[in-house]
């Protein structure tokens, strides 16, 4: 999905780009408007999909942690059922008590590694989401305002033609 957003973002920095420029203003180039529209349209309509990325990744962590906490559940109900089995003995009974502590401690300590790890790949996953979602809409902003700014450079350069020819027109008029 990103690398849709990031193409949509290639092609409006070519089409900018290949731009052809006035004769007398290198700086300034002309675009397709309706074409420019086009493609911000579909960057517009990929973010959706960036963003759907990203709660389908809190949605995996939250199964992930859900697993690891049925995982120590499922541990704890084999320690006690292991402890009840050795009841036999006073010596047993210790032992078992003692190895189902163990096995509580190791399970407990497994579901904070496991809790760790799934909130550190989610948070590393979101904020890389963010920054190319951020990426986009500031490239994005600045294509609106390179455009508008082409845009009324050349709506004033054809007020001053016209202007111009006006100008022209009356004089030759008068004398």
């Amino acid at each position: 999905m990103a690398n849709d957003t990031n193409r949509l973002i290639d092609m409006l920095y070519e089409r900018i780009e290949d731009a052809k420029s006035p004769a007398l203003k290198p700086n300034m180039s002309m675009v397709d408007r309706d074409e420019m529209l086009d493609l911000l349209d579909e960057l517009r309509a990929q973010l959706p999909v960036e963003i759907k990325r990203a709660q389908e990744l809190l949605a995996a962590r939250e199964k992930f942690v859900d697993d690891a906490k049925r995982d120590v559940d499922r541990m704890m109900r084999q320690a006690e059922l292991e402890a009840k089995t050795k009841v036999s003995e006073s010596e047993v009974l210790y032992a078992a008590k003692e190895k189902a502590r163990q096995i509580v401690a190791q399970a407990e300590d497994r579901a904070r590694k496991l809790y760790q790890v799934a909130n550190e790949y989610a948070e590393d996953a979101l904020g890389r989401t963010e920054e190319a979602v951020q990426a986009a809409l500031d490239e994005v902003k600045q294509s609106r305002v390179r455009f508008r700014t082409v845009s009324s450079a050349k709506m004033q350069e054809q007020r001053d033609r016209l202007d111009g020819k006006m100008d022209v027109e009356n004089g030759g008029d008068s004398e």
